[in-house]
């Protein structure tokens, strides 16, 4: 056992040998890498495919799709290889995706990024309402269609001769709260109308939100928004009622702040 360890360390101490050692440790190193790289660019993998014509602006379903094998190496370009990111996405609006074409990740979209017909989402008897925004406003274009937000009013609280109920000592007073909750949103579009979400590849700036209300509450907005001389701003916070499973109803928030609109404002019947 003496003779062994002391016959390996001289090897060790040999620099001639360490070095050729090491040289052929290296080449095999590289060799193994090679080959696997190789093997990696040229062994088939699985690939999506279109199994049929799909139109624009298609949902996809797994039944449109089948898979090749296809060599990596001839893959070009943002090629989608998971099953997952394409099943029950859509196709872009700009696009057919030809029978027997591979996935590609510019063709294959969610479905808050196709333009929608707002027309046809909301309630009978709601109002489409348009409330202008900017991107710091919806927090950095963070607010999506399908998002809830509640909307917050702002105003300075002038005295009205007319009004007997009003207190000297709130006069020129800034007020804020929460006057609606639970606003689903259904589009966010920029100043020419098109759906900010639709194209990913164009950076899109928000200037309106739009949602549905019942008509009563579109009017007490719509006087919030129109009373100026009050200095009133409404103001979208989003919230997190679209990931509950049940989300709550639309509601008015405040009383106080809808007692103070209707106040101070006049609304003519037909």
């Amino acid at each position: 056992m003496g003779n062994l360890t002391t016959g390996i360390r001289k090897f060790l101490q040999n620099k001639n040998t360490v070095t050729v050692v090491g040289v052929i440790l290296a080449i095999f190193i590289l060799y193994f890498a090679y080959t696997m790289r190789i093997k990696s660019s040229i062994n088939p993998i699985n690939v999506p495919y279109a199994a049929e014509q799909i139109p624009a602006g298609t949902q996809i379903t797994e039944g449109m799709i089948s898979t090749r094998q296809v060599p990596p190496s001839m893959l070009e370009g943002d090629v989608i290889t998971n099953m997952g990111e394409i099943v029950d996405k859509y196709s872009a609006v700009d696009v057919v995706i030809p029978k027997g074409s591979l996935f590609y990740k510019r063709a294959v979209v969610e479905k808050e990024q196709l333009p929608t017909n707002i027309i046809l989402q909301y309630p009978k008897g709601y109002v489409l309402y348009n409330l202008s925004v900017d991107t710091a406003s919806t927090y950095g274009n963070s607010v999506y269609p399908g998002n809830y937000i509640d909307i917050y009013l702002k105003a300075v609280n002038k005295i009205n001769d007319n009004d007997p109920n009003a207190l000297t000592r709130d006069a020129d007073k800034i007020m804020l709260g929460k006057l609606l909750a639970n606003i689903e949103v259904l589009a966010v579009k920029d100043s020419s109308g098109k759906a900010v979400f639709q194209n990913i590849d164009e950076n899109r700036t928000p200037a309106m939100v739009v949602f549905a209300l019942p008509e009563e509450y579109y009017i007490l907005l719509k006087k919030a928004e129109f009373m100026r001389s009050y200095d009133t701003s409404l103001i979208l916070v989003p919230t997190n009622e679209s990931l509950k499973d049940e989300p709550a109803e639309l509601e008015i928030s405040s009383d106080q702040l809808k007692e103070w609109i209707n106040r101070n404002t006049v609304w003519t019947e037909n």
